[in-house]
């Protein structure tokens, strides 16, 4: 993505992610925030010491590679300048309260008009129509909305994933439109949906929700988590064929389960018997988890040992790929990179996250204002 200038209006999770990946393609990222008030994940994460600095990990996690450009665009002075910038950008994302932007005259109808080929990227709880468009959301509110906590037994995953998966398919759709614009020579707006998102996450299960046919089922005996002498194994055994290679392993270890052998549609699969999945439950705590995996694996079964995120990021595949870099401005913490590769260019951390309004000035000169603009712009505390 080089040659491609984004223009980063963007804060917590799902936005700064997006452009996160941009960035580490090469894009050139501006990150544009409020002097008085800017992306509140700055002050979010394990280190007091950094949140004070405005270098809260929530934040570095998807900072690096950015310049960062504090502007405060309520006031006409910083609106003004920020449309210096649109006229040479190629991408803006923004992930602000639908209509927040069009109440600031910075909407999309407004600022193609200044740039027409403007790639602008919205980013909201609910999409920009309906009778929600107007609410704002998180992620947890969006697994409430979604059904996702409902889908996870009533608990709700502790982990951002539709924050996440929200940036991706932003990132996506920037991608898509930035091809789109070479074919036609025009920009456009895409507007992502959270809650859509998180239903695209459940994709099986949301179509299955609505079809005619209603078949309850329970939880598949081949992908469920066991206990085993020592801890807890999750299986991978999926596949009709799956099934029967587990039976044969079982019974060279002594675990007759003939009911296995016999699987040979999904529909077997889904009728297995509530006293045999009763046997491979008490066939799992007979040995120890690493020997499970060890013998599953050696079966082209795939199986693993449920492990703490702690011991989840010392993994020794990760580290093999290098998915954790050091922060390329010296400090101590590693940060998550892209989780792909690419034989030409790909992804790369090259600079650290920036402190807030670090590369104003830089940035505001590029777009074509002097030093005395500038200085004027600060002296109003419309530019840090």
């Amino acid at each position: 993505m080089s040659n491609i200038t984004v223009l980063d209006m963007t804060h917590v999770l799902a936005g700064p992610f997006c452009t996160y990946q941009m960035a580490l393609l090469g894009a050139d990222v501006v990150k544009i925030e409020s002097p008085h008030n800017p992306d509140c994940a700055r002050g979010r994460g394990p280190d007091a010491a950094a949140n004070a600095q405005g270098l809260g990990l929530n934040y570095q996690t998807q900072g690096g590679n950015k310049r960062a450009l504090a502007l405060d665009i309520s006031q006409p002075d910083g609106r003004e300048a920020l449309l210096s910038l649109v006229a040479q950008a190629d991408v803006l994302v923004e992930n602000y309260t639908t209509d927040a932007m069009a109440r600031l005259k910075l909407d999309y109808g407004t600022l193609a008009q200044i740039n027409p080929t403007l790639i602008y990227c919205s980013i909201s709880g609910y999409g920009d129509s309906g009778p929600d468009a107007a609410t704002g959301a998180y992620d947890n509110v969006i697994q409430a909305a979604s059904g996702t906590i409902a889908q996870c037994g009533g608990e709700k995953p502790s982990v951002s994933f539709i924050d996440y998966s929200t940036g991706y398919a932003a990132a996506f759709a920037v991608s898509s439109a930035l091809v789109q614009r070479v074919q036609t020579g025009k920009g456009c707006h895409i507007s992502v949906s959270m809650l859509e998102v998180a239903m695209q996450m459940m994709s099986p299960e949301v179509a299955a929700v609505q079809h005619l046919v209603k078949s309850p089922r329970s939880k598949e005996a081949g992908i469920t988590t066991y206990d085993t002498a020592d801890g807890q194994l999750t299986l991978g055994v999926f596949h009709p064929a799956q099934y029967r290679k587990l039976s044969v392993l079982l019974a060279k270890l002594g675990h007759e389960i003939p009911e296995l052998a016999m699987i040979q549609t999904w529909e077997d699969v889904w009728a297995l018997p509530d006293a045999t999945k009763a046997s491979l439950v008490d066939v799992m705590l007979s040995r120890s988890c690493a020997e499970w995996v060890r013998d599953l694996r050696a079966t082209d079964l795939p199986a693993e040992p449920v492990t703490s995120l702690a011991e989840a990021v010392e993994n020794t595949q990760l580290a093999a790929r290098g998915y954790f870099q050091p922060n390329p401005d010296g400090s101590p913490e590693t940060l998550p990179v892209a989780a792909f590769h690419m034989t030409q260019g790909g992804p790369a951390l090259t600079s650290g996250p920036p402190k807030i309004g670090q590369h104003s000035k830089d940035v505001l000169r590029a777009a074509g204002l002097d030093d005395s603009q500038i200085a004027a712009l600060v002296a109003k505390g419309v530019v840090v």
